[in-house]
């Protein structure tokens, strides 16, 4: 464990910018699909990307508490967007 107010090690650092990174690109999508729509040829490869090929049809159910149904995954997306909650898994 480091001393509280030293600086990261390069290791910590890479970690530290990499999870920015991550969510700054999540962000963007988030952005481009609250401009353009699920239906745009760019967010639909995106989520056929996280789905394995295959954006999943009808309701979608989440381990959410409170929020456990969607009615597709275009609703499920942007509930993660709105609640920046990017990460959370179907």
């Amino acid at each position: 464990a480091q001393q509280p107010g030293t600086p990261l090690s390069d290791q910590e650092y890479r970690q530290f910018f990499r999870s920015l990174r991550t969510a700054h690109r999540a962000s963007t999508v988030c952005l481009f699909r609250a401009l353009y729509g699920c239906q745009n040829p760019l967010v639909r490869r995106l989520d056929e990307y996280e789905n394995h090929g295959v954006i999943p049809e009808g309701p979608i159910c989440s381990e959410l508490p409170g929020t456990p149904f969607f009615p597709d995954f275009c609703a499920f997306s942007f509930y993660r967007c709105t609640r920046k909650r990017y990460f959370i898994k179907v």
